[in-house]
């Protein structure tokens, strides 16, 4: 997932824009401040309704069949892609970016960002849904890095069968494809990538009800409200969650050597 270069994140940037004063909102009394948020309930329940008809037009979109045994390299060896629906009837995957041969705090911010936060899988597989991984790496590092995020959902390669799997789009790019199964045949129904993959993410969802949102520079914010300062995603050097897996003593080797620079 491409990060913009120029966003300073660093803490001596964290520190300087935390001790700012930025803008805040005018103060008014509760009844205006309920009026105002009542004319702004209108929009958000009118862009709810739209949300539910895109979602309705999602679930009649035709679908393209995939070779199921299309191979996949998961813990135990050689698995198909029908092997990674665990038995369920729908799959998400999430392709995760890779750079092979390079150290842990050098891979992906913006996929580990969206795969941290699909953590309780029970809902999904209620839904007779798996969430999966397929990784356009090698198994044996970027599973070490799975192990030392802490994270517990499927995690495969699928970086011998990209040709087929992502077949018209860009290999080396992140997406999120959702595919159905039908006995022992295998069928594509959607795919998304760019901020299509925020699907995954609640952090960005609740920074948005906040009064100065996510910070980004393309929001439209008010003058003198915070933007472009803080980069979530990596923070000194490393992908932001990286950091508390150190303190808690993970190991970010992912024995491969180290890194390989041009």
């Amino acid at each position: 997932m491409k990060i913009p270069k120029d966003i300073t994140h660093n803490s001596q940037s964290r520190q300087r824009i935390q001790h700012d004063k930025p803008g805040t909102p005018k103060i008014v009394e509760r009844s205006t401040f309920q009026e105002e948020l009542d004319k702004l309930r209108i929009r958000e329940k009118a862009h709810t309704r739209e949300g539910d008809a895109i979602a309705a037009a999602r679930r009649r979109l035709p679908m393209v069949r995939i070779d199921s045994a299309t191979p996949l390299i998961g813990k135990n060896g050689t698995v198909t892609l029908l092997d990674a629906f665990e038995g369920r009837r729908i799959m998400i995957a999430y392709y995760f970016m890779w750079k092979t041969d390079h150290l842990a705090s050098e891979q992906c911010e913006g996929c580990t960002w969206v795969t941290s936060q699909v953590r309780e899988l029970s809902y999904l597989h209620a839904s007779d849904t798996t969430f999966a991984v397929l990784c356009q790496g090698p198994y044996e590092e970027s599973s070490r890095y799975r192990d030392f995020m802490g994270w517990e959902m499927p995690w495969y390669s699928a970086e011998a069968s990209l040709d087929t799997l992502l077949v018209g789009r860009k290999i080396g790019m992140f997406h999120l494809v959702c595919y159905l199964r039908k006995g022992s045949d295998v069928y594509e129904t959607y795919w998304t990538n760019g901020r299509g993959v925020e699907a995954m993410d609640n952090s960005y969802d609740l920074l948005d009800l906040t009064v100065y949102g996510r910070q980004e520079k393309w929001e439209d914010s008010p003058a003198g409200w915070p933007q472009g300062g803080i980069d979530m995603l990596r923070i000194n050097g490393r992908p932001a969650p990286q950091w508390p897996r150190l303190k808690a003593g993970y190991s970010d080797d992912l024995g491969n050597g180290g890194t390989i620079r041009q």
